[in-house]
């Protein structure tokens, strides 16, 4: 086993604090990554406050990994050592299932193991995140991570990046379309800039005007200030889609009316709590509220990919591992611009 260093919350009342634990040897598939930046997403906070419920304690957080690799295993093709390489939010999956097939691992019907706070595919081990100096990883859940973009900003692209990339994707989003963006953060600021370099209409939707210029300035075409009643009358069945990023408890109905007959409003935010939907809410415009989650390993892949060649990354504050617990304070406030990501060398 490999002595590894890291951050973990011991339960769901205690803040993360250092934890030392052990990481199986590099196996045959296997690759080693010293981890360089971990970036820090809203659901390490939901899981480490167990608001999902099923947390497992100690739990070390972390799904936006970017490292470099120090050691491959013997049977490894597809890394060499000191590849810059990415670990998103899984770290393998049943591989057989019809998803797993289609590289869809995330809706796994097995159920995919996620990198922490889940269980190895043995469902006896227990994973641990990014918040820590390395991790060893089976090849085929580790991503090729392009030179040519500061990799501060990639980390929040393997989870901020792709759950905003895939339904995109699947929805065919592009040229033609008027897409609204509910929520600025994390999530919605990579959502702006995905819709955007596809060539949609891009409106911010967003209860915070001070964030208008922002909006703009990451790609929006047009800001709708959803407590001002007229801006908000003037977007009534205006969306072809609605990108939903919200993770706070909020009135879905109010946003499924600002879509078109035959809108779909997608949300990629979890709020704590249970949402109430009128059926007349979808039932007037034949409308479809609906959910994704990540990409797959390929489709994340192709997500890095256009990112290098178009020069994406996400926005990002670095921050001092030590000021964790603070940096989640200011999240739940929104106060990040638009992600904090980790720098490991200061564990």
């Amino acid at each position: 086993m490999i002595e590894t260093k890291g951050y973990a919350a011991q339960d769901a009342k205690t803040p993360l604090a250092p934890w030392k634990f052990q990481r199986r040897e590099v196996e045959a598939h296997d690759i080693q990554l010293d981890i360089l930046y971990c970036g820090v997403c809203h659901s390490d906070l939901h899981q480490i406050h167990n608001e999902w419920g099923g947390s497992i304690f100690p739990m070390v957080p972390g799904h936006e990994i970017i490292g470099r690799v120090s050691k491959v295993g013997k049977s490894v093709k597809k890394f060499k050592t000191g590849d810059l390489a990415g670990v998103g939010c899984l770290v393998d999956s049943c591989r057989e299932c019809e998803n797993c097939q289609h590289g869809l691992e995330q809706y796994c019907t097995g159920g995919p193991s996620f990198t922490y706070n889940s269980l190895e595919q043995d469902r006896k081990t227990i994973t641990y995140g990014g918040y820590s100096n390395m991790v060893v990883v089976n090849e085929d859940f580790v991503l090729h991570i392009s030179e040519k973009l500061p990799i501060k900003g990639v980390a929040p692209l393997l989870c901020a990046g792709i759950t905003t990339y895939s339904p995109l994707r699947h929805w065919k989003v592009g040229k033609g379309h008027k897409i609204g963006i509910l929520g600025l953060g994390g999530l919605g600021h990579m959502a702006v800039k995905f819709a955007a370099s596809f060539g949609a209409e891009v409106t911010m939707l967003s209860t915070s005007p001070s964030k208008e210029n922002d909006a703009k300035r990451l790609g929006a075409h047009k800001f709708v200030l959803t407590t001002n009643e007229a801006s908000l009358k003037s977007v009534k069945g205006y969306f072809d889609f609605i990108i939903d990023t919200v993770s706070a408890p909020h009135d879905y109905n109010l946003y499924l009316s600002l879509l078109k007959t035959d809108g779909i409003q997608i949300c990629v935010g979890v709020p704590p709590t249970p949402a109430q939907i009128n059926g007349f809410s979808l039932l007037g415009g034949r409308k479809s509220l609906a959910g994704s989650s990540i990409g797959g390993l390929p489709e994340t892949q192709e997500m890095l990919d256009y990112c290098a060649e178009h020069n994406i990354t996400s926005d990002v504050e670095i921050i001092n591992i030590k000021d964790i617990n603070s940096a989640y304070v200011r999240m739940l406030k929104g106060d990040v611009h638009y992600r904090f990501v980790i720098d490991m060398a200061t564990l």
